[in-house]
């Protein structure tokens, strides 16, 4: 049985202005390939194809931005390691959790001098703030590296359909659902016209230049519960080049398809889940898979169906990360966009 454990959580409030509506029971979410054909807003012109979103001459093994390089833990005794959930655009949630758990202070500055803070992907989309969302976690990895500390993050499916939507607009992509688009799919999938109409270069550029998983202290972090990673390469090191150098090339029917993949979910649920769970550690390394991306209300929905009916009500409570898979999974997206937590905990668990 998978155990759920406490973990700090945000509650702040929303603006009023942003609100959305929030169902006691969770929707469906739509398939990703299956939105119809839409129209760009007179004023939404998409980036054009062959424009890089990364430098010519950068290396994706480099890593020269403070949010994937900062290693400033000192000596052989680094700070704790905190890691965080899709945050989906709720900043006030995020700001909350974050000023419980003492990792910023009340004015939403870096307050944990060398602790270690990871983020697990999905910044924007369906809440109020994404590109505000982003800009923290910017500004916390200059402020925690400076510290002596670090913040870093990985890619999410979300960043992957932002920046394909803003790069490929209503291009048509191969589509196992028909023809369909990254414009088309973002919107359908709670894209923000506020955050598109936000973006500058360098939240593009940041966004492209996330890693896709990462190892530390026997934990693999990715953002997916899929084994989906493994089509990129047999070490992190590889996949992570391998997911950059995708979005170099810029080809709007591969960036589809690493965005299809990534957005696989449920892997690790059920019997075959340990196993799923055991060749990605093996591939990759680690002890534990710790992973956003699919709502914890959603993984202890009914075994064998995917999401819960319609009108089932939901009986479990999200107070903290869910440890699965014979203990070989943690899922950390405590569901915020469908009136659950936003989760920030640090690893290793206890209790």
């Amino acid at each position: 049985m998978p155990s759920v454990l406490s973990a700090t959580t945000g509650g702040a409030g929303v603006a009023p202005a942003y609100e959305p509506a929030r169902a006691a029971v969770p929707p469906v979410p739509p398939a990703y390939d299956s939105a119809p054909p839409a129209q760009r807003p007179a004023a939404y012109e998409a980036t054009r194809p062959d424009a890089t979103l990364v430098p010519a001459d950068y290396t994706p093994t480099a890593h020269d931005l403070p949010v994937i390089t900062a290693d400033g833990a000192a000596g052989d005794r680094p700070g704790p390691l905190y890691v965080v959930g899709d945050v989906h655009g709720y900043l006030d949630e995020l700001l909350a959790a974050l000023g419980e758990c003492g990792l910023v202070d009340e004015e939403g500055h870096w307050a944990a001098g060398s602790a270690r803070l990871w983020f697990l992907g999905d910044f924007t989309d369906r809440g109020p703030d994404g590109i505000g969302v982003i800009e923290l976690v910017m500004q916390l990895s200059a402020e925690a590296a400076a510290a002596g500390g670090y913040c870093r993050a990985l890619m999410g499916n979300h960043e992957l359909l932002l920046l394909g939507a803003h790069r490929f607009g209503d291009t048509p992509v191969n589509s196992t659902g028909g023809t369909a688009s990254f414009l088309a799919a973002w919107r359908l999938n709670g894209g923000q016209p506020t955050d598109m109409d936000r973006l500058e270069d360098r939240h593009l550029t940041w966004m492209s230049r996330l890693d896709a998983a990462h190892v530390t202290d026997g934990h693999l972090l990715v953002h997916s519960d899929t084994t989906a990673y493994l089509d990129y390469g047999s070490s992190v090191e590889e996949m992570n080049d391998t997911v950059t150098g995708v979005l170099q090339r810029g080809d709007a029917d591969e960036c589809w398809d690493l965005f299809r993949k990534l957005t696989k979910r449920f892997a690790f649920r059920g019997d075959g889940g340990p196993q799923a769970a055991r060749e990605l550690l093996g591939t990759y390394g680690g002890n534990r898979v710790v992973h956003g991306h699919s709502p914890i209300p959603y993984l202890l929905g009914e075994v064998g169906g995917e999401y819960p009916a319609d009108g089932e009500e939901r009986v479990h409570t999200v107070n903290g990360p869910m440890v699965y898979a014979e203990n070989l999974a943690v899922a950390m997206d405590g569901g915020v966009t469908m009136d659950g937590r936003l989760l920030v905990a640090q690893l290793p668990l206890v209790g």
